[in-house]
């Protein structure tokens, strides 16, 4: 009993360790857009430095040989630079709180939409009002973004509902086709290395020359390897501890607590209506994500 109180323990740790990871990164991203750095950039810090790790594992234990070409092919695709270029462009005219509503507060909206459309997965009278709230919240913080100083940030917030939209088809797929960690580290990793590293190097604005020490460690560490190696091994650790529904119940704090970083660190303020959103999301994902069966 006492070993699996234990599990359960470090499990919610994990949990509620990815929902400071996520929320810092939106922080740590939404910053070092501001600097010299460019989103190519970032790209290649999440590639490139991750790959260093993930790179030994993947040799190791061959994934290659238990996934099927096409999956590969679709898997790359959808966590490669398409998908996270739309993300850091987010940044570049959003704040860091929309970054966290609508990726995470779209996300669960996204994947029930896809999941029905694709699979015919029912949909519950809970999980329906749930989005509908999620979907009020979202209205409103790009109402809220157009009457404060955030002008532009209608189009940071179509980048994050894009970089939502290829994330979601990825957590749909992953869980259809059991994606074990080995290979989500070959295709979100190292193969994505292999191909745009070198386009980023000969073709790509590069933005890293004259960029002070600390900021360019802070997101080489940030980018290559805390949320999308770090994070991805908290949450598969925490999902099968406490359970994928628990995790995700976790994971709705995202939206309020990297506003509330971002109200810190950065002094990026919302006004009534983005508040009133979060007030409104987070129930919203729970609502979603904690469905009964």
């Amino acid at each position: 009993m006492l070993k699996l109180n234990n599990s359960y323990f470090l499990g919610l740790l994990a949990g509620i360790s990815v929902v400071f990871i996520w929320s810092f990164w939106l922080v740590v991203t939404r910053s070092g857009v501001s600097s010299t750095l460019t989103i190519y950039d970032f790209a290649a810090f999440r590639y490139g430095l991750s790959s260093l790790i993930a790179l030994p594992i993947v040799l190791y234990y061959k994934p290659w040989q238990t996934i099927s070409l096409f999956r590969i092919c679709v898997l790359t695709f959808l966590l490669g630079p398409v998908y996270i270029l739309c993300v850091f462009s987010g940044f570049v005219n959003a704040p860091a709180a929309h970054g966290g509503i609508f990726m995470n507060g779209l996300m669960p909206v996204i994947t029930l939409l896809f999941g029905f459309i694709l699979f015919r997965q029912k949909i519950f009278l809970q999980q329906t009002l749930g989005a509908s709230i999620i979907l009020l919240g979202a209205f409103l913080v790009v109402f809220d973004g157009i009457n404060l100083s955030f002008s532009n940030a209608w189009i940071g917030d179509l980048f994050f509902v894009t970089g939502a939209i290829f994330f979601s088809i990825y957590v749909i797929l992953s869980r259809l086709w059991n994606i074990t960690m080995t290979q989500l580290l070959l295709c979100g990793s190292v193969i994505n290395a292999f191909l745009y590293l070198p386009i980023w190097w000969y073709l790509l604005p590069h933005g890293f020359i004259g960029v002070p020490r600390d900021i360019l460690t802070l997101q080489m560490i940030y980018q290559g390897f805390v949320p999308n190696l770090i994070g991805i091994f908290f949450i598969t650790y925490a999902s099968q501890q406490i359970g994928s529904a628990s995790i995700s119940a976790i994971l709705s704090a995202v939206p309020p607590i990297g506003s509330v970083l971002g109200l810190i660190i950065l002094n990026e303020t919302l006004g009534f209506y983005g508040w009133l959103s979060l007030l409104l999301i987070t129930p919203g994902i729970l609502a979603v994500v904690l469905k009964k069966g």
